[in-house]
């Protein structure tokens, strides 16, 4: 997984194109499908967009905006501000935040200041949304998703850099568990906790940005006993 970009598109940047594939757009995060050989871009702080290239390559192979519609259809003019108020989004919001793929096949794009996550099929195909704490403003909640270091992948882990906490969603129906963390700058506080990684020792490992600028490791504790 990587990270790119910063958090709004500068004044120099050149319009969203969304429809050509031989550029990006302030990407801001890639997966790698290791069996299919492919790149899956967040592209990101400029476009609104999911982009997947072969890795090797890096020729253009498919992509799509929200809700799976094709890249002909996503709209070029700059987004308005969001207003929890009005009808759901029917496009991705700047900026596509993240993009992650599961287990078992699916790719998770965040939607960040849409406060949502989607979830797709590798050819594209929308399958369901989730929404977390849909009135924030400002940045927005839903940064990025690691998935549970169980073998069905059961929760996502969900960096909120506006509301500086790491939310646990339920990943079979988006329902939010609970969380962790508060702002602040001492150890298990956050400052804009940007995205998040769980290891294969089953370390939970984030990161933040602006003046957090820190990675920090937790580990899960089982209070079951």
């Amino acid at each position: 997984m990587g990270q790119i970009g910063q958090e709004s598109p500068s004044d120099s940047a050149p319009p969203q194109n969304n429809q050509d594939t031989s550029i990006l757009g302030q990407p801001a995060q890639f997966a790698i499908d290791e069996r299919a050989n492919e790149l899956y871009i967040a592209d990101g702080y400029l476009n609104k967009r999911v982009v997947v290239y072969d890795r090797n390559t890096l020729q253009f192979k498919r992509g799509w905006g929200a809700y799976g519609i094709p890249l002909s259809q996503i709209d070029n003019n700059p987004t308005t501000a969001y207003d929890p108020n009005a009808p759901v989004d029917t496009q991705f919001r700047n900026p596509i935040h993240g993009v992650s793929l599961s287990k078992d096949g699916l790719v998770y794009v965040s939607d960040r200041v849409n406060h949502r996550y989607q979830v797709f099929t590798t050819a594209g195909q929308f399958l369901q949304e989730a929404f977390i704490l849909p009135a924030t403003l400002g940045n927005g909640s839903v940064w990025g998703m690691t998935f549970s270091n169980d073998a069905r992948q059961k929760y996502l882990l969900t960096p909120d850099g506006e509301n500086n906490v790491v939310w646990e969603v339920l990943r079979s129906n988006g329902q939010v568990m609970g969380s962790f963390g508060h702002g602040g700058h001492q150890c298990g506080e956050f400052h804009w906790v940007h995205l998040a990684q769980f290891e294969s020792y089953g370390n939970f490992f984030e990161g933040e940005v602006d003046v957090g600028k820190r990675v920090q490791k937790f580990t899960p504790v089982d209070l079951s006993n």
